[in-house]
């Protein structure tokens, strides 16, 4: 299993499955068109490989500043070949890239990467202004001798709403993320160091872990959720606030997690935060007490939560 950067890279002996797509957030309706092509390869004996691009498409098309993204390029890669793909190639997505027809990138699949099926979603489009659609793909099929596999979108669960990147995100912004988990299959999570904050927590009692994030990663909807706090090895219940800290006056957008039944110092080491319930949106507090009280509450409804599994 490898994670490439380019075609120059794919030096590859046998015959490949290959699809396509951003694939942000590998939500579940991206893990159901991979297992449909690992399954098919580990038949047939082929190689398979995921293609994908960053930045994102959206990114550079639209052009938007905002936090957007549901995952690095490092833990897509990693979440793909986790579900079974051998091979990861993230493109740049840059004027050549964005430019290049339908037919010329075609072109290109089937010369490095000995492409014999495509397997893409009902929905798929590649190359200069989507031209590259199913019925396109499987015209160029006929010619350059590969079959094309469309595989049918699938639905939240409870729901005849479609799973999509988009969705997700629209769900995290709105800070649900038991619903972000359902579309995909995981709680959502952020990962990062641990940063020297004010240290105001450790002054009444709840010391926090301050996390430093990438600054394109997507962060939920300001609030206080329970998540699972993983270090290392090691899991933790952790009562997690995202917000601006209007009891001090705060300004930037913090994420803080108070992890339970731990003690130590972890300044330095990374964490990753999996994001289970909301619990509340930010609070403004008339003072230390009354915050402190909330705290407490904050404490004992994670412990309600995910109390079935406390390490």
């Amino acid at each position: 299993m490898r994670h490439l950067r380019n075609f120059g890279d794919a030096a590859f002996e046998s015959d490949s499955l290959v699809t396509i797509g951003v694939f942000d957030g590998v939500h579940r309706g991206h893990q159901s068109l991979i297992k449909n092509l690992v399954d098919r390869a580990r038949a047939a004996r082929y190689q398979t490989i995921a293609v994908t691009f960053f930045p994102h498409p959206d990114k550079v098309l639209d052009k938007t500043s905002e936090r957007y993204y549901l995952t690095t390029p490092e833990k897509r890669a990693e979440l793909l070949l986790t579900h079974g793909v051998d091979t990861v190639i993230t493109l740049p997505f840059d004027d050549s890239i964005r430019q290049l027809s339908a037919a010329a990138f075609v072109r290109k699949l089937v010369d490095n990467l000995r492409m014999k099926e495509l397997w893409v979603g009902a929905d798929f489009a590649l190359g200069f202004q989507r031209e590259g659609d199913v019925r396109f793909l499987r015209a160029q099929g006929a010619m350059h001798g590969f079959d094309v596999n469309a595989v049918d979108l699938i639905t939240a669960i409870g729901s005849d709403k479609l799973i999509s990147s988009s969705k997700v995100r629209e769900r995290l912004r709105q800070g649900d993320v038991g619903e972000a988990r359902d579309m995909l299959g995981r709680a959502y999570a952020l990962a990062g160091r641990v940063v020297v904050g004010d240290k105001r927590g450790r002054t009444i009692g709840v010391p926090t872990a301050n996390l430093a994030v990438w600054d394109e990663q997507l962060v939920p909807a300001n609030g206080v959720y329970a998540t699972r706090a993983v270090l290392g090895e090691d899991a933790y219940m952790a009562a997690t606030n995202i917000g601006r800290r209007p009891t001090f006056a705060g300004d930037n957008i913090t994420i803080e997690a108070h992890l339970l039944d731990f003690s130590g110092d972890i300044y330095g080491e990374m964490l990753e935060l999996r994001f289970e319930q909301r619990l509340r949106a930010e609070l403004q507090f008339s003072g230390l007490d009354e915050l402190v009280a909330q705290i407490k509450q904050d404490i004992a409804e994670t412990r309600r939560h995910l109390g079935a599994d406390r390490r």
